[in-house]
């Protein structure tokens, strides 16, 4: 996870608001986090892995920081924007950024001691040291941090492509630098070589190209690269908020048909949702609280007698014929594939779906995703005669659990659960049977009117 909050203003809704109010990001500034209080939220720090979301306590949590909370977690970090901004530097092989030269420096000093250190090279930032100004009034697009201060300038990379704007690389170096990041200390975390892996799946929302290839380029095989997976090859698959779930059915697909020894799957950050309910959140008096790019990464490998069993016989899937309505998509994701184990509702220990934290979109209007699921699920259970209405909310209590992701809809479906699911799949955990599924709009995209969906079910080891 990466804290953003200069890159707001760049989000795809501030960014066409402040075109129409400049001084809206006065405000923006004014209601920015600091980077203490952004890693001190407890849905941060459940991302992280230092908090099971049942463990965030009650709302609201952006007034309080959690006593002990820390930058680096069981399952990554909550790395500064500063930082960050040289990451998206590095990341940025055709030399678009210019950092101003101050913020290049404490930036690579600061990569110089991190624990990735040997991944990501900081020294290639004095490089991109620069004069932003100057680039600015050549028309490149400005990066700002979250007090206001100008950071650096980035150019477009082709100025008759509408697909290689500034705006547009923005979106696709930080989605790459949030990836390798997640990716690499996925590989660290588990002591795994770089090497050892031979394939890499991105299933992250954006859409690299140019005006001839409109999404058609790889995000996977860029991440690979620069998370240091020298022996891997890599493609994308896009699904909308849906796509981790397919993206992992492949992978363990791959893996089972013995084609890769070990697939990554890797879904980067999407700066275009930054701040995409800030509104709701200055109305309420909060700080923007859509200030982080969430990155996500997987390993799939052969079964090494320990690591949870992605069951492959069993996947769920919106099939072109199940219908639109929420109850036919959590049908065909949820009870057709258990119905084929001659499983209940009520089998499955945990329910891992789409996780967006309420408190980022509530205030917006947009309600409390994930509870809505729940919600929905437990009314199927009793329409399946399971348990009686009154005992809804403990099925949601017990198989649910509160969303705790940013609002960047590939990262919160179900993905982001999936380290808590390990350890309660393994490593002393009561589990046995853990249900991971999404859900996607494919009518955002105006070529159908369908949804779309995929589930699979991850099983204790020998369970």
């Amino acid at each position: 996870m990466a804290h953003v909050p200069g890159l707001v203003r760049i989000g795809s809704k501030p960014a066409r608001e402040i075109a129409r109010d400049a001084g809206l990001i006065e405000k923006l500034i004014a209601n920015s986090r600091g980077f203490d209080d952004a890693v001190g939220y407890a849905p941060n720090q459940a991302f992280v892995g230092a908090l099971h979301p049942r463990a965030m306590g009650p709302r609201p949590h952006f007034n309080r920081i959690v006593e002990g909370g820390r930058r680096f977690g069981p399952d990554g970090e909550i790395m500064p924007e500063r930082e960050f901004l040289g990451l998206m530097a590095l990341a940025d092989q055709f030399k678009l950024i210019q950092l101003a030269p101050e913020l290049a420096q404490s930036a690579a000093a600061d990569l110089a001691r991190h624990p990735l250190r040997e991944s990501f090279k900081p020294d290639g930032l004095q490089a991109a040291s620069g004069d932003p100004a100057a680039a600015l009034a050549r028309g490149a697009l400005g990066l700002y941090l979250g007090n206001g201060e100008c950071a650096g300038a980035l150019a477009t990379g082709h100025h008759e492509d509408a697909n290689l704007a500034a705006p547009v690389i923005a979106e696709n170096l930080a989605c790459k630098a949030s990836g390798a990041l997640a990716l690499a200390h996925l590989l660290r975390l588990n002591q795994l070589d770089p090497a050892t892996i031979e394939y890499v799946i991105g299933c992250s929302e954006e859409a690299v190209g140019d005006r001839y290839q409109r999404g058609g380029g790889n995000m996977g095989k860029a991440i690979a690269e620069m998370a240091g997976c020298v022996e891997a090859s890599g493609a994308d698959v896009k699904n909308f908020c849906a796509a981790p779930v397919p993206a992992m059915v492949v992978a363990a697909s791959l893996v089972a048909a013995g084609v890769f020894g070990r697939v990554a799957v890797v879904g980067g950050g999407s700066l275009p949702k930054l701040g995409m309910k800030f509104e709701g959140h200055l109305k309420h008096s909060m700080p923007v609280l859509e200030d982080t790019l969430g990155a996500v990464a997987a390993v799939i490998g052969a079964d090494d007698g320990r690591s949870p069993v992605i069951r492959l016989d069993p996947v769920g899937r919106h099939k072109v014929s199940s219908g639109s309505s929420a109850e036919a998509i959590m049908d065909a994701l949820v009870t057709a594939p258990l119905d084929r184990m001659g499983l209940k509702i009520t089998d499955v220990d945990e329910y891992a779906t789409e996780l967006h934290n309420p408190e980022l979109t509530e205030p917006q209007g947009s309600g409390n995703v994930p509870e809505r699921n729940y919600r929905m699920l437990a009314a199927m259970a009793v329409r399946r005669g399971l348990f009686g209405r009154e005992a809804m909310a403990g099925f949601v209590a017990r198989h649910g659990m509160p969303g705790f992701a940013p609002t960047q809809g590939h990262v919160a479906s179900a993905f982001c659960y999936l380290a808590h699911a390990r350890r309660a799949l393994t490593d002393g955990g009561r589990a046995q049977r853990i249900m991971m599924m999404a859900k996607g709009s494919l009518f955002l995209g105006m070529m159908t009117g369908q949804s779309d969906g995929m589930s699979f079910i991850l099983e204790r080891n020998g369970g």
